[in-house]
C-alpha cells in the first residue's frame, strides 16, 4: 500500500476530508496521512480507540512516536494524557489500549536504527517553542504562533506541520485543527496564522532519510 508515498511533492491533508479506515483491532480506526508498506509500514497516521479498545502486543522494529491527541493513551508503562509526546525506540514493544478511548497521531519505522532513546514530554507546559527531540537526522518540536503571524517554513530537510489548536494557511490551503502538511526536502514558504493563531506540531530535517521498511 502506497500513501502519499512520493516524498518530493507537497503534500495537505484535512482531516475531515479524510475517512476512517478500520484497523485489523476491533473498535481501533486510522485515517492515513502517509504510508508505504501494509500492517508493517513506514506511516503517519490519526489513530482512534473507541472506549475499551486495545491493540495486541507487537514490538516496534523501526520505533514509534506518537501525540496524544485526545483523551488517555494507556500501555504496561504508564498512561498517556492529552498532549503527551512519547517515542518507542526501535526493539520496543508494549500493549496499547485506551479504557476511555484516545486519538493520537502516530509515526511509525522513521527511526534511526540505532536510536534507543525513550522519551515522555508534556507538551501543554512549553513556550511559544517547546523541543521535543533532536538529533543529528531530525528536529520535533511544538510552536505556538500568535494570530495572524507570518511564519517562515525553511524545510532543507523536509517537513512536517500538524495543527493541534487554531490553523494556518500557506500555498492556497487553509488548514484547521488536526489538518496535517509535509513539505518536500529543499523547499520553503510562509505560513500565515489564523485570527486566533496556531498551535502546531512540527517534525524538520527527517525526510532525507525516507527508506521503505525491509
Amino acid at each position: 500500500m502506497k500513501i502519499n508515498a512520493d516524498f518530493s511533492k507537497r503534500v495537505v491533508v484535512k482531516f475531515d476530508e479524510n475517512d476512517w479506515v478500520p484497523s485489523p483491532m476491533p473498535g481501533v480506526e486510522r485515517k492515513m496521512l502517509d504510508r508505504i508498506g501494509e500492517e508493517v509500514a513506514r506511516a503517519t497516521t490519526i489513530v482512534r480507540y473507541a472506549p475499551g479498545s486495545a491493540f495486541s502486543a507487537h514490538t516496534h522494529d523501526g520505533g514509534e512516536e506518537y501525540l496524544v491527541l485526545d483523551g488517555v493513551f494507556v500501555d504496561e508503562h504508564g498512561d498517556f494524557p492529552k498532549g503527551t509526546y512519547v517515542r518507542n525506540p526501535p526493539t520496543s514493544s508494549h500493549t496499547p489500549s485506551a479504557p476511555q478511548g484516545a486519538t493520537i497521531l502516530v509515526k511509525l519505522h522513521q527511526f534511526d536504527p540505532a536510536d534507543r532513546t525513550q522519551l515522555r514530554v508534556d507538551t501543554t507546559t512549553g513556550g511559544t517553542v517547546q523541543p521535543l527531540f533532536t538529533d543529528p537526522r531530525e528536529d520535533v518540536r511544538v510552536e505556538t504562533w500568535g494570530p495572524g503571524a507570518d511564519v517562515t517554513l525553511d524545510a532543507a530537510g523536509g517537513m512536517e506541520v500538524f495543527v493541534i489548536d487554531g490553523g494556518f494557511a500557506e500555498g492556497g490551503d487553509t488548514l484547521g485543527a488536526w489538518d496535517w502538511l509535509r513539505l518536500p526536502v529543499g523547499t520553503a514558504t510562509t505560513a500565515k496564522a489564523g485570527p486566533e493563531g496556531a498551535r502546531v506540531w512540527v517534525k524538520s530535517g527527517h525526510l532525507t532519510h525516507v527508506t521503505e521498511p525491509a
